[in-house]
């Protein structure tokens, strides 16, 4: 990719008149804005993949294997289908208020057969907005099956990229260490 000139100002000083010139090419300018967070969780669950299938794909069972859900409401589609979207609150992420954390997320894709999604977070009050999560299921022989749990988010401003990727790692495993519980309590 060419490098297209683009000015930067930069003040220096309160109420200075001075400014300096700053070139960056278009490419440069392109992977600050479309820059990502990626981080991934994962896990074996010893149980059969349908049965993990079974848990993880319904929007109805979410608060038993995500202990910090408290609801999940159909907003609009139909759940497993391209476009559902559904609103997930709980104290997911903990509010300086107390309020609950609410997430608007829409379905990207479900392939049964493949064992796999994909959510964007449309809206929120967490600044996630844009995100995406990604789960994989493997079947891992003996009745178990791998759990694989990746997301990507936009940065977010102000915060540490390690502390929010290692906080999402540890809410995302904390979540597929309580699958095989709540297979139990249901069967």
């Amino acid at each position: 990719m060419s490098s297209i000139p683009i000015q930067k100002a930069d003040f220096v000083g309160e109420g200075s008149n001075i400014i300096k010139q700053q070139t960056v090419s278009m490419e440069q300018a392109l992977q600050v804005g479309n820059r990502k967070w990626h981080g991934k969780a994962g896990g074996i669950v010893d149980a059969p993949i349908n049965k993990v299938w079974e848990m993880v794909s319904q929007t109805k069972t979410l608060h038993e294997w995500m202990p910090m859900v408290e609801r999940c409401t159909d907003l609009d589609g139909d759940e497993g289908v391209p476009g559902y979207i559904r609103l997930v609150s709980g104290f997911m992420f903990p509010q300086q208020d107390g309020e609950r954390s609410w997430i608007k997320e829409k379905l990207v894709f479900m392939n049964s057969s493949s064992h796999s999604y994909a959510y964007t977070m449309e809206a929120s009050n967490v600044g996630l907005d844009g995100s995406v999560n990604s789960l994989k299921l493997v079947d891992y022989g003996d009745d178990s099956t791998l759990v694989d749990w990746s997301f990507e988010i936009k940065p977010v401003e102000g915060a540490c990229e390690d502390s929010i990727i290692d906080y999402l790692g540890f809410l995302y495993k904390s979540c597929i260490n309580r699958i095989k519980g709540a297979i139990e309590a249901l069967d």
